[in-house]
């Protein structure tokens, strides 16, 4: 099921959005939703990776060597 959400462009951000519609002949509805998955996708990654972050800090990892020092 899908729900409607209105929103609320600058006139120049609207512009741009037909222009690329127009080329990438898609309609502006998917080129937003995909804008907004590809948003959300971003930020669940750095939720995991600042989670992840702090995990390997607490286990004393803090760089790259460090990681392949324990791995070697």
């Amino acid at each position: 099921m899908r729900d409607s959400v209105t929103i609320s462009l600058p006139k120049e951000i609207r512009k741009k959005l037909d222009q690329v519609s127009k080329q990438e002949k898609v309609n502006r509805s998917d080129l937003v939703r995909e804008a907004v998955r590809m948003y959300l996708a971003k930020r669940e990654f750095r939720e995991i990776q600042q989670r992840l972050i702090l995990e390997a800090r607490s286990k004393g990892i803090f760089s790259e060597e460090d990681v392949f020092r324990i791995i070697s």
